[in-house]
């Protein structure tokens, strides 16, 4: 305690003194912060008695709600001079990056910096939230001489918990598991928190891994925020185990090469200071390990794209509680956690003020270099597809990071194809998009275009592949020429309704036409698709086309279609006779009838892998709009699984189905009609089985020295790491598992598993030798991700498994996964 009191004294502050007008939290909450978790709600509460004690000081704005209703907020805490021209200040912000939509709003002298600090991404990395209470509290103290000095120069931003629904999970477990007094030994079951555990959001998404992708609803919210403000400084805060000490500042390799020498220098500066307060308390820290900068949708990185200083300080405590004996035999304590989150914060905000200056000048003269075309080696990207919904998609993620584009008069140019990674002529596919480099985001624009990431060290927190054209599936090319890029005019022609007396046709092009057979299931319509092309009216329809008809359908069934098509932007065709002009009529065997309503269950719960399961509920329940039912893996044997026609199984590991009492009973249920689709590790574990499947033995290069340094193991780690690569697979699209794609697929390869080749079954989805495309592989696992299957279908009596070894909804950002799996659940199989 004493050592804690020392580091706040040296900071300005005497936690002895309380403010007459703004109450301390201990005042409010009734208890010294760090003896006890606070919910989310009493955080708000206390934020809220500070700005109606300093409404001077402090402006709150509420920015959405969680998925379970938990309000988001921010406060703005300055001097009163500064919040008198708070939106001043925030103009002048967007005007020196060039994106103030007035252009000739006149500068704002002596402009103070922006810091904003970020608390709780990790529901059960909840200590931060507690360091926010604190910090609040010394900026609005009147009797803080420090801090009064340090807002002169700067408007502190911060958002007390990003992620309020899995920091209550995680307070509301621990508060029924905890005794009057914690126990800190580490054995006790308040440091053994079940699944999912409150790491992740509502949908069991890591919140942290969603900053540019925006797939969850927090992340939307916030960022739109975020871009009305873009702050100088940005740190999100973090814990990691409990037996280490505390991260902070300057990064690990790898740096992505965007990342400016000003970027570099200052996390420096800042981390010298902290390391400063740290020492005076002997608190022990380490730096430029583990955290690197490169994958662009974290709370550090995707600042440092957008110009600001971007950081990530992670204190030991995951797994903590109250207290806990680390390996040292020490005990590390909530109030411990939290006084150190609560140091370096107060160290930013410090750094930051006597260095607002520099902070600006640099952070104009990054967007002053991105508007000026100086990012990179490629000047114009230029992406096309045939499918307008497949461009909308990513037209999407352009606009949801503020990224500009347009369209070209001039198409005659060459550039790198994505696809063929070569040189070549472009070749519009019926609807393209150009994004120029010379805009004010144009490094964030690079970052998630380029075709291939420079990867300075390949040991790597996180992947390192994910340009765009690969993960939505769509032509581009990379031209090292500025192009002329003229705004989007032309809207886009509105769907006409099918007025017929027969059926209609919805071509199959798109996950917007997957979309729209969820939708007409869901209301009751009857669906069938065609496995063979066909000419109707002189018209060619591909694999997959869908054909609803009047015929054992409802009398409003047409309506029901045309709502689909509308909402889904699809646009169908009306048909007048089951006579084709080539290929099968509609009473051919090769058009097949999809079962009214598939009911879909997915299992989920110990066992299965909460982000992977989070990644399918979220998708069925947010994205595709059917219905899904989750049922416990580890109660699977007392199911009925012949209520349901589908069971999807998510990457997990499984101990239940290496029960040969359940193997069989799932052999049963498929042997009966239904239909399994196995991702991931459940394939994996099938193949351990007498499924019909078997994983292929490693044969990479085993050429290495078989006697190993000590000093090289990190190294030799390295060379069977695969932390996420882009490579292309052989896809049959004449199977409907793969309808609506072309003959390739481009997959996000996170393991070196790779299948045999199935005899009794399709091999639907094949790599080859040369697959590899970009990202980093090591040594010893590249020369065996080769020759084998990684999406297949087997038929077994009346139903089908589908095996899919890759994760194609990773993230929900992989979105050319998307048609996949309605592909996998609604088209594959008997």
């Amino acid at each position: 305690m004493k050592k804690l009191l020392f580091g706040l004294f040296c900071l300005g502050i005497s936690v002895l003194s309380l403010a007459q007008s703004v109450p301390s939290p201990e005042q409010f909450l009734g208890y010294k912060v760090g003896t006890r978790f606070t919910r989310h709600h009493r955080i708000v509460e206390y934020t809220k008695s500070v700005a109606a004690a300093r409404p001077d000081m402090v402006k709150l704005e509420k920015y959405g709600e969680t998925n379970e209703g938990r309000e988001l907020m921010l406060a703005f805490v300055s001097t009163p001079e500064n919040m008198q021209q708070l939106d001043q200040i925030r103009v002048n912000n967007l005007r020196m990056a060039g994106l103030a939509k007035d252009k000739a709003a006149p500068a704002l002298e002596n402009a103070p910096a922006i810091v904003w600090l970020s608390y709780n991404v990790h529901g059960n990395e909840a200590s931060s939230s507690e360091a926010f209470l604190l910090t609040i509290h010394a900026l609005t103290d009147p009797n803080n001489k420090a801090t009064k000095e340090w807002l002169k120069n700067t408007i502190v931003v911060l958002d007390p918990c990003i992620n309020p629904d899995g920091r209550d999970r995680y307070i509301n477990w621990y508060n029924s598991v905890v005794g009057k007094h914690y126990n800190a030994d580490p054995a006790s079951r308040e440091h053994a928190e079940p699944w999912p555990g409150g790491r992740s959001n509502h949908y069991n998404f890591d919140l942290n891994r969603d900053w540019a992708w925006q797939t969850q609803l927090e992340t939307q919210q916030r960022i739109k925020k975020y871009h009305e403000w873009m702050p100088q400084v940005h740190v999100d805060y973090h814990e990691q185990g409990f037996n280490e000490p505390y991260y902070f500042a300057p990064a690990a390799e790898p740096l992505h090469e965007v990342i400016t020498p000003w970027q570099r220098d200052f996390q420096v500066m800042i981390g010298r200071n902290h390391a400063k307060y740290f020492d005076q308390n002997n608190w022990l820290f380490f730096t430029k390990e583990r955290f690197d900068l490169l994958y662009p949708s974290y709370g550090d990185t995707y600042p440092v794209y957008n110009g600001a200083i971007g950081m990530t300080y992670e204190q030991g405590g995951i797994r903590a509680g109250l207290g806990i004996l680390n390996e040292d035999n020490d005990t590390l304590t909530l109030v411990d956690r939290a006084a150190h989150h609560f140091t370096t914060g107060l160290s930013t905000i410090e750094i930051a003020s006597k260095n607002k200056s520099r902070l600006l000048s640099e952070f104009k003269q990054f967007f002053d270099d991105s508007r000026a075309g100086k990012i990179g080696e490629y000047k114009t990207y230029v992406f096309t597809a045939k499918d307008e919904n497949k461009m909308a998609a990513l037209k999407k993620l352009l606009s949801q990071n503020g990224i500009e584009y347009g369209v070209l008069n001039n198409k005659n140019f060459r550039g790198f194809n994505y696809f063929t990674g070569k040189d070549d002529v472009f070749a519009d596919e019926g609807n393209h998009i150009a994004v120029s480099a010379f805009q004010p985001r144009s490094v964030m624009a690079k970052v998630l275009l380029e075709p291939r990431t420079v990867v300075t060290d390949s040991n790597t927190y996180d992947i390192t592949a994910w340009a765009a054209a690969y993960a939505y599936g769509i032509k581009g090319y990379a031209v090292k020429e500025k192009l002329a890029v003229n705004s989007e005019s032309a809207a886009a022609a509105a769907i006409a309704p099918v007025n017929s007396n027969y059926g209609a046709l919805i071509p199959y092009t798109s996950f917007n036409s997957a979309k729209v057979l969820a939708y007409l299931l869901k209301h009751g319509v009857k669906v069938r698709f065609v496995e063979k092309p066909f000419t109707y009216k002189n018209k060619s329809y591909d694999r997959g086309t869908l054909v609803v008809l009047k015929t054992s359908n409802t009398a409003d069934w047409q309506s029901v279609l045309n709502a689909a098509c509308s909402k889904y932007n699809v646009q169908a065709e009306a048909v007048e006779t089951g006579y084709m002009d080539k290929g099968s009529d509609f009473g051919s065997p090769d058009i097949k009838n999809i079962a009214a309503t598939p009911k879909v269950a997915m299992l989920t719960g110990d066992q299965t892998s909460s982000l992977a399961a989070g990644e399918v509920w979220h998708y069925f329940d947010k994205i595709l709009d059917y219905p899904i039912t989750l049922l416990n893996a580890a109660d699977i044997a007392r199911y009925n699984l012949k209520n349901y026609d589908v069971l999807i199984i998510p990457d997990g590991n499984y101990r239940v189905l290496n029960e040969k009492s359940v193997s069989d009973k799932m052999k049963d249920y498929v042997r009966g009609g239904g239909k399994i689709v196995a991702l991931e590790n459940a394939m994996a574990t099938m193949s351990r089985g007498d499924w019909g499947i078997k994983l292929k033995e490693g044969k990479g290069d085993e050429k290495a020295d078989s006697v190993k340094k000590y000093a090289d193991r990190e190294k030799d780690y390295l060379t069977n790491s695969i932390p996420g690569a882009i490579y292309k697979m052989d896809l049959d699209n004449t199977h409907p598992l793969g309808f609506g794609y072309p003959d390739f697929y481009y997959t996000l390869k996170q393991d070196g598993n790779v299948y045999e080749f199935m005899k009794d079954g399709w091999n639907v989805g094949t790599i080859k030798k040369d697959a590899y495309v970009t990202g980093f592989v090591g040594a010893k696992l590249k020369p065996g991700i080769k020759d084998g299957m990684l999406f297949g279908v087997q038929d077994m009596g009346a139903g089908t498994v589908v095996y899919i070894a890759e994760d194609p909804l990773f993230r929900n950002f992989w979105e050319n996964g998307y048609l996949l799996i309605a592909n996998a659940v609604f088209l594959a199989g008997k």
